[in-house]
């Protein structure tokens, strides 16, 4: 792993090959029920309806992710148009997505009433706004991560939004349908952990220099702004919540980092933070830019009854339940980050078929990206613990 540096190798193959140490290190560490991946061919996928959704891509930038998550691969979708503000890239989007129609941005295709959906692939500052935006023309959206990039104001903004709509919203955090952190979330829900003592995330992303990005964004980003690959490890996990956290920052020297280098005033290559759960419990999670060749996304859990370390489960429950994640649909490839393209693609499209909420939907997204803005709050002022705001779904009368 020391070898990998995302600076000196193309960016779709550093995604392709995280995704294979992830399974291979899943593989290595020894399974106590049926792997994710395996599961997936071993099962059948059952269509729950006959209908095509019609969907709307936009963005297809550096990371290419408007094609990355499969959606013109699915039986039950229809790619009506695309969009980018590139007209390059809006050319190779839908050639990507096998699209004969594009507008030239964000705005000008959510007006375009055949769309009933749309997957927002932009960059990570505007994700809320593009959201809302989606939402308020009657589509229902999934966004990349994170929810909301450093900002509490457009948190709100976007919770409100899906309350007023009552439309489909979800954020695709990548780590929820990883192997480990799926199954980890399977035994959790039996009973397998019990209250989660500790919990730990981590995402490392080496990069000498930022990796390209519209306007800047990424330059000098305060780490935990992008929180959601490693929250997810409690988040995605329990469905509990962060109510404190303490987080203390590095700096490794990168020039990015340096003072007046950087739009958000961040003096910080790396975050390491401590959370309180609302299980009582500690979840430490991280995001470093600065560990030389550390690029991966992994986590454990360790609760009263039992642990858990990949996918090999130690504990007191005997029997365990089904692990592998949801069949895809055949022709459908489960893709990058872990495998969990696909899936997180296909559980957007079923949530809608079957009008139920997706599994990150906006309260579980903001559950996992809000506690990341605060954290870097609290790196700024040396440590100090501060509260974490909350959002919740409405209380039934």
């Amino acid at each position: 792993m020391s070898d990998m540096r995302i600076d000196s190798i193309g960016r779709r193959d550093f995604l392709g090959r995280v995704g294979r140490l992830s399974l291979g290190a899943a593989v290595a560490g020894g399974l106590s029920a049926s792997p994710g991946q395996a599961g997936q061919e071993q099962k059948n996928w059952e269509p729950v309806s006959e209908r095509k959704v019609r969907m709307g891509i936009v963005g297809y930038g550096v990371c290419q992710f408007g094609a990355a998550f499969g959606f013109q691969d699915h039986p039950n979708v229809e790619i009506v148009a695309v969009s980018d503000l590139i007209a390059d890239r809006r050319e190779g989007l839908m050639k990507a997505c096998r699209c004969d129609k594009s507008y030239e941005s964000l705005e000008v295709l959510v007006k375009d009433k055949s769309i009933e959906a749309v997957f927002v692939a932009t960059d990570a500052p505007s994700h809320a706004r593009h959201c809302i935006e989606v939402m308020k023309h009657g589509k229902h959206v999934m966004t990349a991560v994170p929810a909301t990039f450093g900002s509490l104001e457009d948190a709100q903004k976007l919770v409100e939004t899906v309350r007023q709509t009552g439309l489909k919203y979800q954020m695709a955090e990548t780590s929820c349908f990883r192997e480990d952190c799926y199954a980890m979330r399977r035994v959790y829900h039996a009973g397998g952990f019990g209250r989660i003592i500790y919990s730990e995330g981590e995402y490392f992303h080496y990069s000498a220099t930022p990796i390209p990005s519209f306007n800047g964004w990424r330059v000098g980003s305060p780490p935990l702004w992008y929180p959601t690959h490693s929250t997810a490890y409690y988040i995605g996990v329990t469905g509990k919540r962060y109510t404190s956290v303490s987080c203390r920052g590095f700096d490794v020297g990168l020039d990015s980092n340096k003072p007046g280098a950087n739009k958000y005033n961040n003096p910080f290559s790396d975050e390491v933070a401590l959370f309180e759960t609302t299980e009582g419990g500690s979840s430490r999670m991280l995001m470093c830019k600065g560990i030389y060749g550390m690029v991966i996304e992994t986590g454990r859990v360790y609760g009263e009854k039992g642990w858990m370390e990949q996918t090999k489960y130690s504990g007191t429950m005997k029997n365990l339940p089904d692990i592998a994640r949801p069949p895809l649909p055949p022709g459908m490839f489960a893709g990058g980050h872990g495998g969990s393209h696909g899936p997180l693609a296909n559980e957007f499209i079923t949530a809608i078929l079957e009008d139920r909420e997706p599994m990150v939907n906006v309260y579980e997204a903001l559950a996992m990206t809000v506690p990341g803005i605060i954290a870097h709050k609290s790196a700024i002022k040396d440590g100090e613990t501060l509260e974490i705001p909350q959002y919740d779904p409405p209380k039934l009368a």
